[in-house]
C-alpha cells in the first residue's frame, strides 16, 4: 500500500483535475484548498515527529534534486535554495523538538489533561512540518506540469520556511527556558534584568512571515479567513490611524466597514501585510488597539450583530449610583461590613451593568430596578412585557467581560451573553468596568467588586433569589473574576459559589514561559501589545523609544500622550506621599466603615482588605518566602500573613528586589549575586540559546523598544492571582477553567490549576485544541468555536446544580 507522504511519478489522469483547478471557479479552488488542509490535517495526526521529518528531508532533497537540473534560471535557483533551507531547518529542528516533548509531560496538570507550553510549541512546529510536508509533495507530483504555479508555490515555500527558521529559535529559547526554571515551573525565575534581557532580545526575532501567508496555519481550518479579515481591517485602519492628525476619534470618519475589512492592496499582497502588520504591533501605542478592538461596538456593526443573535425579552444597561451599603458577614450574619462605592484614581462614579434574561422574571420590571436604567439610544429598550412573568430564578451568573483591561464592553460580548441566558435559563448581569489607561488598577477591581455585591444584596430585582452565583469572565475579565473573588473572602462576605474562566490572565507580571513565546506569531496577542496592555492597566503608561514611530501617533496624539504621562507622575507622586504619611501614621483599619472625613485613604489603602491581624509592611512583604507561594500544599496557613493593596498599589515605580517564584536557596544567591551584573555578559547568556552556525531572522523595522513594568504593583496578588498567597488562594470557591492549547496566556491556566490542585483546592482545568484566545466571541463563527463555547456553558451549568439539557 502506497505511503501518505511517498513522492509518486505523475499520471495522466492528474493532469485534467489540475486544469480544472486552475480553470474552475472561485469556489472550487476554495473547496480544493479546504481538501488539502484537511489532508495535511490527516497527515499531522498519522505521523510522528521523526517519521515526518524524515519524509520532508527525502522530498526536500528529491525537488532540490530536480531544480538544480533545471538551468542557471532564477526561479530554479530559488527553489532549490528553499528547499536547501528546508532540509536544514528540519534537521535541526527534529531534536530540539524530541527534547520537549520528552519532558512536556512534567509540567501537565495530570495525566487526563496534556496541556502545557511546551506540547503547545511542539504542535505548532508540527503544523508547520505538516503543512511543508504537503507542499513539498504537492511540487514534486505537480513540478512537471504546464499548470504548475512557480510563482505562487514558491512565495508560500519561502513563506513557511521563514516560519520554520523562527519556530526553530522558539524552540531553543524553550530549552533555554527548561534548563533555567525550577523543576515542574512554566514561567522564567531569576534576576528580573535577565527577564528583561531575555525579553527584549526575543521580541527582536522576525514576525511578519507569521502574519501574511502563513497567518494563522496553526489553527483550525475554518479559523484562518476570520483572521485575514482582521489582519486586513488591522493594517487599514492603522493607515487612517497613522494619517490622522486630530485624534483616535476622527480617525474613524469616513471609515467604513466595507473599506476597513477589504483592504484594497492588503488584501491582495501577503507579505505586505505581513510587514505592515509587524510595524504596527512594534509601533503603535495602546490607544490604537483601545480603538481597533471597540471597532465592534460601532452602531452599525453592534447592530448587525444584534440582528444575528438570540432575541431575549430583557437586555438593559444599568446605571448603579456611587453609594455606600451593607453587606453581612458569612461568619456571622448579624453583622455587616460597608461596601463603599470605587473611589480610586477618579473619585466617586456610578458603575453601569447590563442585564440579560431571554425570559421576563419577577422583579425586573419594576420601579425600582427602573429608576437604574440608562438609555442607549434607540435600541436601549429590549424589554418586551408579556401577560405573565416568569418566576425568580434560583440562579444567577455575574459576567466580566474580557478586553485587555483596556478596551470593549459589554455590548461586544453580548451575542454570545443573550445566548448563554437561552441555554442557562437564569439572569446575568454583565459589569461594564472602567477601562485604563485612563482608569489603572484597581478601579476595575473596585467597581467590579461593587457590582458583585449590589447582585448579591439586590438579586431580587435581577429576577433572581440568589441561591447560586457563578461569577464568569474572560482574559482579563477572568483575572478579575479571581480577584473579585478573593476580594470578597478578605471583606467577609459571601463569595461566588463558583468561577468559570475562559483563557484568564493569572499573571500579569513581565516574565517568559514556554506559551508566551507563541505570541511571536500569535495575530492576537503579540507580546508587545500585551505589554502596553499590563503597562497600562498598572498605571505605568511609559514613554515612547526615541527610535520608535512617532509620527504613528500625530500632533494631537503625542500631545494626549504627554499629557497622560504628566497627570501619571502626578498621581504616583502623590501616592508615594500618602504612602509615606499612611506608615508614619502606623494605624490599622478595621471591618468598620471609615468615618468620610477620609474619602482618599479608603480609596486608595483599601482598608476593608486587611485581615484581622492586620495590614503589612514593606518589609514584612519581602520576608516572604515560597512556603507562602509554593506548588505543594502548606498544612500550617495561621501564621501565614495577608497582603493587603497598600502596600502594594502605593510602592514606587522601582523595580522591587521581591521575586515571588523564587524558593528561599534561590533567594539567597540571587542576594549575594553582583549588583551590577555586565550587560553583554546577560545578552551572551541569551543568546546561547542557539547552536553555532543558526542566526534566526531579525525584525526589519529596527531594535525593537518593548516596556518591561517590574514595579510591586504588577506582582500584587489583586492583580496577579497566580502570586497569591495560599491562605488566600485557599479562599476560593470551585474554580473552572477553559483555556486554549494554542493561547500565549496557556500557561497561566497550567500554573494558577496546579497551585489550586497543590491547595486541595477544587479545580478542574479543560484544554480546547486549535482555537485561538477570545474564542467566546467567534463562537458563531464555525463548529469547533460553537464546541468551545458550549464547554463553557456546561462548566456555568455544573456551578449552579442546573439539570443537563435534553439531548
Amino acid at each position: 500500500m502506497e505511503s501518505a507522504w511517498e513522492t509518486r511519478p505523475q499520471v495522466a489522469s492528474e493532469a485534467p483535475a489540475s486544469k480544472r483547478v486552475q480553470e474552475g471557479s472561485k469556489s472550487e479552488r476554495r473547496r480544493w484548498w479546504r481538501k488539502a488542509r484537511a489532508k495535511a490535517s490527516r497527515l499531522l495526526q498519522r505521523m510522528d515527529l521523526r517519521t515526518m521529518t524524515q519524509s520532508l528531508v527525502t522530498l526536500a532533497e528529491d525537488n532540490m534534486a530536480f531544480f538544480s537540473s533545471q538551468g542557471p534560471g532564477e526561479t530554479a535557483r530559488r527553489l532549490t535554495g528553499v528547499f536547501a533551507g528546508i532540509r536544514e531547518q528540519a534537521l535541526g529542528l527534529e531534536p530540539a523538538l524530541g527534547h520537549l516533548l520528552s519532558v512536556a509531560h512534567l509540567f501537565d496538570l495530570d495525566t487526563e489533561t496534556p496541556a502545557n507550553g511546551y506540547r503547545s510549541l511542539v504542535h505548532t512546529a508540527r503544523c508547520c512540518l505538516a503543512h511543508l510536508l504537503h507542499k513539498s509533495r504537492y511540487v514534486a507530483s505537480n513540478r512537471r506540469s504546464i499548470f504548475f504555479r512557480t510563482s505562487h508555490n514558491l512565495a508560500e515555500l519561502e513563506a513557511y520556511l521563514a516560519a520554520l527558521t523562527q519556530l526553530r529559535a522558539l524552540a531553543y529559547y524553550a530549552q533555554h527556558l527548561l534548563t533555567t526554571n525550577q523543576p515542574g515551573r512554566l514561567f522564567f525565575e531569576g534576576d528580573e534584568r535577565v527577564i528583561a534581557d531575555f525579553l527584549q532580545e526575543y521580541v527582536t526575532l522576525h514576525k511578519g512571515c507569521f502574519y501574511g501567508r502563513c497567518l494563522g496555519f496553526q489553527f483550525t481550518p475554518a479559523i484562518r479567513p476570520f483572521l485575514q479579515t482582521i489582519s486586513i481591517g488591522l493594517v487599514s485602519f492603522g493607515e487612517h490611524y497613522k494619517r490622522n492628525e486630530t485624534g483616535i476619534s476622527k480617525s474613524l470618519q469616513g471609515v467604513t466597514a466595507s473599506s476597513l475589512f477589504t483592504g484594497g492592496r492588503f488584501a491582495i499582497d501577503p507579505e505586505l501585510r505581513g510587514a505592515e502588520f509587524e510595524r504596527i504591533i512594534q509601533n503603535l501605542d495602546v490607544h490604537f488597539w483601545k480603538a481597533f478592538w471597540n471597532i465592534t461596538e460601532i452602531q452599525v456593526l453592534s447592530s448587525l450583530a444584534n440582528m444575528a443573535s438570540t432575541t431575549v425579552r430583557v437586555s438593559r444597561l444599568l446605571s448603579l449610583p456611587p453609594v455606600a451599603f451593607e453587606m453581612p458577614l458569612t461568619s456571622d450574619p448579624k453583622l455587616t461590613v460597608t461596601i463603599s462605592p470605587p473611589l480610586a484614581h477618579t473619585g466617586p462614579g456610578p458603575v453601569l451593568v447590563r442585564l440579560i434574561s431571554y425570559d421576563l422574571r419577577e422583579g425586573q420590571d419594576s420601579k425600582e430596578l427602573s429608576s437604574f436604567v440608562r438609555s442607549e439610544g434607540p435600541r436601549s429598550l429590549e424589554l418586551r412585557l408579556r401577560p405573565q412573568q416568569a418566576p425568580r430564578s434560583r440562579a444567577l451568573v455575574v459576567h466580566i467581560h474580557g478586553g485587555g483591561f483596556v478596551a470593549q464592553t459589554s455590548k461586544s460580548h453580548e451575542p454570545y451573553l443573550k445566548s448563554w441566558a437561552q441555554e442557562l435559563g437564569v439572569p446575568i448581569l454583565s459589569i461594564d468596568y472602567s477601562l485604563a489607561p485612563e482608569a489603572p488598577f484597581p478601579r476595575a477591581l473596585e467597581e467590579c467588586f461593587y457590582a458583585y455585591c449590589w447582585a448579591v444584596k439586590h438579586c431580587a430585582l435581577l429576577g433572581s433569589t440568589g441561591e447560586r452565583i457563578c461569577l464568569a469572565g474572560d482574559s482579563a475579565g477572568g483575572n478579575l473574576c479571581f480577584t473579585v473573588s478573593l476580594r470578597a473572602a478578605a471583606y467577609g462576605v459571601r463569595v461566588p459559589d463558583g468561577i468559570m474562566a475562559a483563557y484568564p490572565a493569572t499573571m500579569l507580571q513581565s516574565t517568559a514561559s514556554p506559551s508566551r513565546l507563541l505570541s511571536l506569531m500569535d495575530p492576537l496577542l503579540p507580546l508587545s501589545v500585551l505589554s502596553k496592555c499590563v503597562s497600562a492597566y498598572a498605571g505605568a503608561e511609559t514613554e515612547d523609544h526615541p527610535d520608535s514611530d512617532q509620527k504613528a501617533l500625530g500632533v494631537m496624539g503625542l500631545v494626549q500622550r504627554d499629557t497622560a504621562l504628566l497627570l501619571r507622575d502626578l498621581r504616583l507622586g502623590a501616592s508615594s506621599w500618602l504612602n509615606s504619611f499612611l506608615e508614619l501614621g502606623g494605624q490599622k483599619s478595621h471591618l468598620k466603615s471609615v468615618p468620610k472625613t477620609e474619602p482618599m485613604r479608603r480609596s486608595v489603602s483599601e482598608a476593608a482588605l486587611t485581615q484581622p491581624e492586620g495590614p503589612l509592611g514593606t518589609d514584612s512583604l519581602k520576608s516572604l518566602k515560597l512556603h507562602d507561594l509554593g506548588l505543594r500544599n502548606s498544612s500550617d496557613t495561621t501564621d501565614t500573613p495577608e497582603l493587603s493593596l497598600s502596600t502594594e498599589i502605593l510602592g514606587s515605580s522601582a523595580p522591587s528586589t521581591v521575586n515571588f517564584l523564587l524558593g528561599s536557596e534561590d533567594e539567597s544567591e540571587v542576594s549575594e549575586a553582583p549588583e551590577e551584573l555586565n550587560s553583554k555578559d546577560r545578552v551572551r547568556g541569551v543568546g546561547s540559546a542557539f547552536p553555532e552556525g543558526f542566526h534566526p531572522r531579525r525584525c526589519s523595522q529596527g531594535a525593537m523598544w518593548m516596556p518591561l513594568y517590574s514595579a510591586p504593583i504588577v506582582k500584587n496578588p489583586f492583580m496577579s492571582p497566580l502570586l497569591a498567597p495560599d491562605s488566600m488562594l485557599q479562599t476560593l470557591p470551585p474554580v473552572h477553567i477553559v483555556a486554549c492549547a494554542l493561547d500565549p496566556m496557556l500557561d497561566d491556566s497550567v500554573m494558577f490549576a496546579r497551585r489550586l490542585r497543590g491547595l486541595g483546592q477544587p479545580v478542574t482545568l479543560r484544554v480546547v485544541e486549535d482555537l485561538p484566545h477570545g474564542f467566546l466571541s467567534l463562537a458563531a463563527l464555525c463548529r469547533e468555536t460553537r464546541q468551545a463555547a458550549a464547554l463553557c456553558v456546561e462548566r456555568i451549568r455544573l456551578i449552579l446544580n442546573l439539570p443537563s439539557p435534553p439531548v
